[in-house]
């Protein structure tokens, strides 16, 4: 019996929580991407982290014993650029609330990032940074209200943190959303589907996989952008949370850890529920 991962030409991952959690690597997660690189198929590892660039997330994953260039990697900053890229002028101010890696991704699409918003600004781009301030946050709102155009990076409502489950991205946009009722931000990374078009257009594949452990995210991005979902244990969501999902974030497959993508086929799940 074939295993499941010969079934695809691309296998993107979510990284917390699927490859690692924490600092540590999921047991059996080198040996796995391994295999399968060993195999021919691609493997990208495609995250909504905003908060580091590739250059950083491809140094974790070599430490943990996973090979990785910047390459390999594709971020929820990269993919909002992408998007703000096609839909601003070249050269257009955006005003930015997020980390360094988030303003280099922008400045690398062609358009001018700056630390304070202008009569000039033309969009402001929100992306996770533990530093934000509320005066930060409000000067965002100010700027939407002016005209500006606002994007953000992803909606994930929590992240992981050592002590339990933190504030995230989520969180601050609903903050904001309190001062622009009736706005949402357009948005880049997941459950979005350009994360997902980034993915492709950089690693190729026509036969696509994504393996997540948020149903909220990975899986319904990868429903909505036409891709077949795993949906792993190791991370954030559990049976539990699968039995009330919607039909959208009902995955293909289901499996304990990204182990049984080199296993003969996990189980898979009744989209109806």
């Amino acid at each position: 019996m074939a295993d499941l991962v010969d079934g695809y030409d691309l296998v993107g991952f979510d990284l917390d929580g699927v490859v690692y959690t924490g600092p540590e690597a999921v047991p059996g997660a080198a040996s796995t991407i391994a295999e399968i690189r060993r195999r021919g198929i691609k493997v990208g590892f495609v995250t909504n982290n905003a908060q580091r660039g590739p250059q950083a997330v491809s140094e974790h994953l070599s430490r943990l014993g996973i090979p990785c260039a910047p390459e390999d990697v594709v971020t929820s900053a990269q993919a909002t650029a992408r998007v703000m890229a096609e839909r601003l002028p070249a050269g257009a101010e955006v005003f930015v609330l997020g980390t360094q890696a988030l303003v280099d991704e922008i400045a690398a699409v062609g358009l001018s990032p700056v630390e304070t918003r202008s009569a000039d600004t033309r969009a402001i781009c929100v992306g996770y940074h533990p530093g934000l301030t509320w005066e930060q946050l409000n000067e965002g709102c100010f700027a939407v209200q002016d005209g500006a155009t606002w994007y953000a990076c992803n909606n994930d409502l929590n992240r992981p943190a050592p002590e339990g489950l933190a504030i995230g991205m989520g969180g601050i946009l609903k903050a904001m959303g309190e001062a622009l009722p009736g706005l949402a931000p357009r948005m880049g990374g997941k459950p979005a589907q350009p994360l997902f078009d980034e993915t492709v257009r950089r690693l190729g594949g026509t036969r696509l996989l994504f393996v997540g452990d948020r149903l909220d995210t990975d899986v319904e991005g990868a429903t909505l952008a036409g891709w077949d979902s795993l949906f792993v244990l190791s991370g954030s969501h559990s049976m539990a949370d699968l039995e009330v999902a919607p039909p959208s974030q009902r995955p293909t497959y289901i499996g304990p850890d990204l182990t049984c993508l080199v296993a003969p086929c996990p189980t898979q799940v009744d989209s109806q529920g």
